[in-house]
């Protein structure tokens, strides 16, 4: 039959089919035939009776199914007879199986059933496929039992077999057979489940299938031997379980849950090809309270039925995890679904019996969208599921109504009487709901041809070709000319309202007693299996058009079915529409590299996978999960994105790496390393986790004024939005718990304040302007157009030589030594051929030359000397210098797209902007910078309004400088490149650029080079790597008295309006390896405690520049109690002085 198919059973047990390239419901040809529950997979249906035994349906085919039947036959030498049956008492039985452990006479093969027939007699297999035996007669010689056996007789052949064939041929396909009981064993208890699955597990062309079943004592059994050539299987086995199961569920692949009698679930794990039936059985906490009833698995996904008939979907079910991570809700009330081959999800109402079908089931989106009802038609009547209006007599035919009749608490309309059928009230349901025999005719037979039912056997059901009706229904007359039966009128359906108010699903009659009409409906649905209906997202699939209505929630939201409906019932039908929104939940897979931090450390390949949750007011609560292989073991890591607090860039030799940050992972210095090959597809996830970090923490707009500013090595732009509590002095937001999230640009440096004015400074000098929510009257959500940003960098490698006494300075080292060409600390090799560009992004725009300008100096030619290597080089040659080294540099380029303004014409080392409150209104926010050729400039012009200003200041100095920061009160501190210290004088809103400098003592025999200026506190750090504050600072005297060892291990400083200080740590105590650059808080700065106490290290690898210096969001502060006595609420309470009075 071409198509798939998809089985489903009414609540009366009949059959019915479905295929994907037609449009009707085909009843079963057993007509006898009543079953409870079925399963599918493309070769074929099993089911449960009502007699709890097993049936199969295998689907007809071209191919026959045949199964071969092989025995041997051994027989022994001896001088006198020759080769005889006479057998030694040592040696095999004279019939047996290939390895003789086993007899097999020919008489002992028996059909297994009824449902196999023979095809032909025994015969020797002789390479002649059932022809004549040849001279040879198919024997096979050896010296004795068991050597191996050979085609050629030679002398000392004392032994020899031949093979016997005889193939049996199932007859039974098209139609239902029962699966016989195993000979030789006691039945196994009545069955009230089944499921069948695991086809894709092995790899062999033969499909293998795994078959399950659940016993009324709760009992698990499994199906041995069940493959496309032998669909009855062998033996059934009795599975351990912990406690009773009252439903089981298999997907094509390893997935297999059950449901307990108690509402729990189990999963069974260990299922592989060489272990189909598992290892063992793992519990999972239900959905909710109300307790499991049902669960579907596909390849996967789980989903699951609760007993108030709510549907849930599994999170995190992959091959790796087949436990999956936790539930979500999916709109919906169903009593029960299945999930295909694909992943496609079917159901049937819990209201009105109706068939669903989850609409939008894609590889991405697992969940779908919405569900649409399955609108096929019975053999010959018409839709089953589209509603129709009409009205008694009226003399048209009328539908049943789309959904269920609708639920309200103030309406009286009746709900049909439907019978609610599980697996131990079946056969009492059927009995106490079966009236009137349900075998109605679809359409009135001719009276040429009169079809007669024998009305006195309640248990005869419809051929082929009729659809079953609803009970209530009136039972036409099939004689020809003959009257109208009486029949039972059940009271309740009198009470209905007119079809005025509900759409009717009623059927009426015309008038004419001559020519009578009825319309069946469909029945109502007891179970759907869709494991053998294969449907395609881009599928047309006829039945699964509603063209009225369109795709809907099934009458599981009963207020849905209204949708057509007026006044204030359409209203209620809205509001409840409202509240039900759909969940779903997309996938993004992918395959990439992960770092495996433990011996032995290398890259894998891992799949990736991303699942997010949408809709229905569904908080983000998206997974990364990462599936690989440890020793042949299936394992898997996850990092639920709300947790996520940084998504960093790295660079790792010809890899395109991203760093996954948690706060746990920060802590242990082990972020999650995943690489891609390309660059295009770092991009691409890089963009969507970013996307997904945001929306789980609902950030959808730019940075906020108050953003603390970042700068990894590589020039990415990091920001970090705080709350009040990263600065309280009760209780510290721990550093590990920041989530950062990057800007588009590349930059050097980065200063920032609390009105929203941004300025960074690239590696080419270039100063650039943020433009992102600050100009005019722009929200936080506004989207301001990206400039294009470029940017230029030098790429540095060093060619090193050692002295020898014959050839002078020559690139013929040690073997000890360095690389000849090399990078600045020579543990790696960098020659001017294998050196490229940083990424894809940057071009070289230059060749290569050699430095002149190498920190620490160098000779006309560019060389610094040393006694060895690494020893600090100088650049001046001495007797004692044996190695020297020289820098080579090539410039390349970088074009991006982001919020930034480029700042002409002045190239710049370094910037700093006045910190202030964020409740500060400036009419000019001042601007302070240093040049590259170190003079010292004052930005005029600067405010909310044009945070770029409109020219710059000369501030004239004796010598170049080299950083500089401006603080609150308008304080002035700079440092030049000899590492002298000085204060500028006189600096304020109306002179802007001051009086005069003033010299300041650098700290003892150390040469400052950063400095950074808070509200009242000045911090600065050295060439050594200390962290100074200065002491003594008052508003007489705001040069200070003295400076004061705080720190090592400090790369650069950052201190904000608040007094607070943030540093970049060269190291992470206890982790040696980790990379430089550690984002780190100084703990307990107070008015009183300046220098604070500790540090807090934050995430760390990599980063080189932090500004907090517009963070002013100060926590609130508790209003202390008042001594006295407590008055009237009305009365007003002041704070004075930090006391509570009252006024």
């Amino acid at each position: 039959m071409p198509g798939s198919l998809l089985w489903a059973v009414d609540v009366y047990g009949r059959v019915f089919r479905l295929c994907s390239t037609g449009g009707r419901w085909e009843r079963s040809k057993d007509v006898l035939l009543e079953l409870k529950r079925v399963t599918a997979a493309e070769q074929g249906c099993w089911g449960i009776g009502c007699d709890h035994q097993v049936y199969l349906n295998v689907l007809p085919s071209d191919v026959a199914i045949r199964h071969q039947e092989e025995t041997y036959e051994n027989q022994r030498w001896n001088p006198v007879e020759g080769y005889t049956d006479t057998l030694l008492p040592t040696d095999r039985w004279q019939w047996t199986d290939e390895s003789g452990q086993k007899p097999q006479p020919l008489h002992s093969f028996h059909l297994p059933s009824d449902n196999w027939e023979w095809e032909g007699d025994w015969y020797v297999d002789d390479e002649s496929c059932g022809r004549e035996s040849t001279a040879t007669g198919g024997w096979e010689y050896a010296v004795d039992f068991p050597a191996t056996f050979t085609k050629e007789k030679k002398w000392n052949s004392c032994v020899r077999r031949r093979r016997w064939l005889r193939y049996r041929r199932y007859k039974a396909r098209g139609s239902w057979a029962k699966v016989p009981l195993d000979r030789g064993q006691p039945p196994p208890e009545p069955f009230t489940d089944i499921a069948c699955g695991g086809w894709e597990i092995s790899d062999s062309p033969e499909k293998h299938i795994c078959l399950w079943a659940v016993s009324q004592q709760g009992k698990v059994w499994f199906r041995t031997g069940v493959k496309q050539q032998n669909p009855e299987g062998t033996a059934w086995e009795n599975i351990p379980v912990p406690k009773e199961v009252s439903q089981i569920s298999a997907g094509p692949g390893d997935l297999l849950w059950a449901v307990l009698w108690d509402g729990q679930l189990l999963v069974r794990t260990g299922i592989s090809k060489d272990c189909p039936k598992g290892v063992s059985w793992v519990t999972v906490d239900p959905p909710s309270k109300a307790g499991a009833i049902h669960t579907a698995v596909g390849v996967n996904v789980v989903w699951a039925v609760t007993k108030d008939n709510k549907v849930w979907f599994r999170r995190g079910v992959n091959s790796h995890n087949s436990c999956g991570l936790g539930w979500i809700s999916i709109g919906g009330e169903m009593v029960m679904i299945s999930v295909g081959p694909n992943d496609q999800v079917w159901g049937v109402g819990s209201e009105d019996r109706t068939i669903y079908f989850r609409h939008g089931v894609t590889p991405t989106e697992v969940t779908g969208k919405t569900w649409a009802p399955v609108c096929a038609q019975l053999d010959s009547s018409h839709s089953t599921n589209r509603p129709s209006d009409g009205s008694f007599f009226s003399g048209q035919l009328t539908g049943p109504s789309q959904g269920s009749v609708l639920s309200c608490e103030d309406s009286d309309v009746p709900r049909p009487h439907i019978p609610k059928i599980t697996s131990d009230s079946f056969i009492s349901a059927l009995v106490a709901d079966r009236s009137a025999p349900p075998e109605a005719s679809a359409e009135a037979p001719s009276p040429a041809t009169p079809d007669v039912q024998d009305q006195d056997d309640p248990q005869e059901a419809p051929v082929e070709g009729d659809a079953p009706a609803q009970p209530p229904l009136l039972q036409s007359s099939q004689l020809n000319g003959g009257e109208l039966p009486w029949s039972n009128v059940d009271l309740e359906e009198l009470k209905s309202p007119p079809a005025s108010a509900v759409q009717s699903s009623v059927a009426t009659y015309h008038m004419d007693l001559g020519a009578i009409v009825e319309q069946e409906e469909a029945p109502p649905w007891a179970w759907i299996t869709g494991g053998g209906c294969t449907i395609d997202s881009n599928s047309t699939i006829s039945w699964l058009e509603s063209a009225d209505t369109g795709l809907l929630s099934p009458s599981i939201t009963p207020a849905l079915g209204a949708a057509a409906a007026q006044g204030p019932l359409a209203e209620k039908a809205l509001q409840e529409k409202e509240k039900t929104l759909e969940k779903s939940v997309s996938v993004r897979k992918g395959v990439m590299r992960w770092w495996r931090d433990w011996p032995p450390q290398q890259w894998e390949e891992v799949g990736v996978t991303l699942e997010r949750v949408r809709g229905g007011g569904a908080p983000r609560d998206d997974i990364l999960y990462i599936s690989y292989t440890h020793i042949e073991e299936r394992r898997y890591l996850y990092a639920v994105i709300r947790e996520v607090t940084a998504l960093v860039p790295v660079l790792w030799e010809s890899l395109f790496a991203l760093a996954v940050y948690t706060a746990e992972r920060t802590r242990q210095r082990w972020p999650i390393l995943l690489a891609t090959e390309s660059h295009h597809d770092l991009e691409n996830w890089l963009s969507l986790l970013s996307e997904s970090c945001c929306e789980s923490r609902a950030l959808r707009s730019p940075p906020s004024k108050q953003a603390l500013w970042a700068l990894t090595s590589k020039g990415d732009i990091m920001v970090h939005d705080p709350l009040p509590s990263l600065e309280a002095p009760a209780q510290y937001l721990p550093c590990d718990q920041m989530f950062w999230r990057q800007v588009p640009g590349h930059l050097l440096c980065v200063e920032s304040n609390s009105l929203g004015v941004v300025w960074g400074i690239g590696y080419d000098h270039t100063a650039w302007v943020y433009t992102g929510g600050c100009r005019g009257n722009q929200t936080q959500g506004t989207e301001v157009s990206p400039h294009a940003q470029t940017d230029v960098r030098n790429v540095c490698i060093y060619e090193n030589q050692r002295w020898n006494p014959v050839t002078g300075y020559t690139d013929k080292g040690l073997p000890t030594d360095r690389y000849m060409w090399s990078d600045a600390l020579g543990l790696k090799e960098c020659t001017k051929e294998n050196t490229t560009p940083p990424s894809p992004l940057w071009t070289w725009v230059s060749d290569w030359a050699v430095d002149y300008s190498t920190p620490g100096g160098a000779d006309k030619e560019g060389w610094q000397y040393a006694a060895d290597f690494p020893v600090t080089f100088h650049g001046y040659k001495t007797m004692k210098d044996f190695v020297r080294r020289r820098r080579w540099v090539r410039k390349c380029k970088i074009t991006l797209a982001g919020p930034w303004q480029k700042v002409p014409p002045i190239p710049l080392i370094d910037v700093t902007i006045l910190p202030c409150l964020a409740q500060s209104s400036l009419e000019q926010v001042p601007v302070w910078a240093i040049s590259e050729k170190g003079d010292v400039l004052c930005r005029l012009g600067v405010n909310t309004q044009n945070p770029a200003g409109s020219s710059w200041l000369h501030v004239g100095t004796d010598q170049p400088f080299k950083s500089i920061c401006i603080g609150g009160g308008h304080q002035v501190w700079a440092i030049a490149r000899d590492g002298a210290v000085f204060y500028r004088g006189s600096v304020s809103s109306q002179n802007p650029a001051g009086e005069c400098w003033y010299h300041i003592p650098s700290p003892p025999r150390q040469n400052l080079r950063q400095v950074s200026v808070g509200r009242t506190s000045v911090y600065a750090v050295d060439e050594n790597c200390n962290l100074w504050y200065r002491q003594g600072l008052t508003p007489s005297y705001p040069q200070g008295s003295a400076w004061e060892l705080i720190s090592n291990n400090v790369i650069r400083v950052s201190v904000g309006p608040l007094d607070q200080v943030w540093i970049i740590a060269d190291k992470v105590p206890g982790y040696p390896t980790e990379s430089s650059g550690t984002v780190c808080h100084r703990l307990g700065v107070r008015p009183m405690q300046p220098k604070g106490l500790s540090w807090d290290f934050g995430i760390g690898g990599g980063w080189e520049h932090l500004s907090v210096r517009g963070n002013s969001t100060e926590a609130q502060r508790p209003v202390p109690r008042s001594p006295l006595p407590s008055r009237s609420q009305a009365q007003v309470q002041t704070q004075v002085n930090g006391n509570a009075a009252g006024c």
